[in-house]
C-alpha cells in the first residue's frame, strides 16, 4: 500500500508532542509549523517508508519542519538532480535541518562539485552544507585521493575564525573528519587544528559543545587501532 503525503502529515501531527517541539525551537527550527516528531518516530516512518522520492518532495514541499527532515530521508540519492539540490538549500534555515540535508546531499553523485560551490557561499546554511558534505566525503567516499582534501585543509586554516557561526562549526567538523581519513591528512590536520586553536561557536540555549579537533582526532585514530 502506497503511503502518501497527506497520511504521512497526519501520523507525524499525531505523533509530535508539545516538548518535542520545545526542545526543537530551542535548537533553532525555522519552519513556521513543526510537530515536535521524536528521532524515534521518525526513523520508524523512515524505516516503514524506505525510499520514495516523488513523496520525499511533496513531504519538502509542505515547509514543516519534521516533514523535511523525513523528505531528507527518504529522498533518492540517484533521482536527485542539481535542480533539486539548489532548490532544497535555499530552504535551509536551521542547523537541525541543514544536518538532514547534507546527509542526503552528500550521498549523491554531485556531492564533490555541489560541495565546492556551496562552501563558497556567504549564506550561513548554505555555507554550513558545503563543508558538512566535504566531511561526509572524507568518512565515506574512498575513491577520492588524498590530494582532493589537502586544499581545504589551508581554507579551514585561513578562514575558519572569519566564518559565521554554524559554518565555523561544520568547517572544524570537516577538519576531524579529514584527520581521521589517513595518516598523511592526519598530521596535516593535527597541524592545522594547532594553528586554529580554540574554536568558540554559540550553541544559543542548548547543552551542544564544540568539538576539539586535536583531541577527537587523536581518538579517531586509537578506535581505529584498537
Amino acid at each position: 500500500m502506497m503511503v502518501t503525503c497527506a497520511v504521512l502529515m497526519a501520523e507525524m501531527e499525531a505523533l509530535g508532542t508539545e516538548q518535542n517541539r520545545k526542545i526543537y525551537r530551542r535548537h533553532g527550527a525555522a519552519s513556521p509549523e513543526v510537530f515536535g516528531l521524536s528521532y524515534a518516530h521518525l526513523g520508524k516512518l523512515q524505516k516503514k517508508v524506505r525510499v520514495d522520492h516523488e513523496l520525499a518532495k511533496q513531504l519538502w514541499a509542505t515547509g514543516n519542519h519534521d516533514a523535511r527532515v523525513l523528505a531528507a530521508r527518504i529522498a533518492d540519492p540517484k533521482q536527485t538532480d542539481r535542480a533539486l539540490l539548489d532548490q532544497w538549500v535555499h530552504d535551509l534555515g536551521d542547523y537541525i535541518l541543514t544536518d538532514a540535508f547534507s546527509e542526503h546531499a552528500g550521498k549523491t553523485a554531485l556531492a564533490a562539485e555541489m560541495m565546492a560551490q556551496w562552501i563558497e557561499s556567504d549564506e550561513e546554511w548554505i555555507g554550513s552544507t558545503g563543508w558538512n558534505v566535504l566531511g561526509l566525503l572524507a568518512l565515506k567516499d574512498n575513491s577520492l585521493p588524498d590530494s582532493f582534501f589537502e586544499p581545504y585543509l589551508a581554507l579551514i586554516e585561513r578562514d575558519l575564525h572569519h566564518a559565521k557561526n554554524r559554518v565555523r562549526y561544520a568547517m572544524n567538523n570537516a577538519l576531524i573528519a579529514i584527520g581521521g581519513r589517513s595518516e598523511s591528512l592526519k598530521s596535516q590536520a593535527m597541524q592545522a587544528a594547532r594553528h586554529i586553536g580554540v574554536v568558540t561557536v554559540d550553541h544559543g540555549e542548548t547543552g551542544c559543545k564544540t568539538p576539539d579537533a586535536t583531541s577527537y582526532i587523536e581518538k579517531m585514530w586509537a578506535r581505529k587501532k584498537a
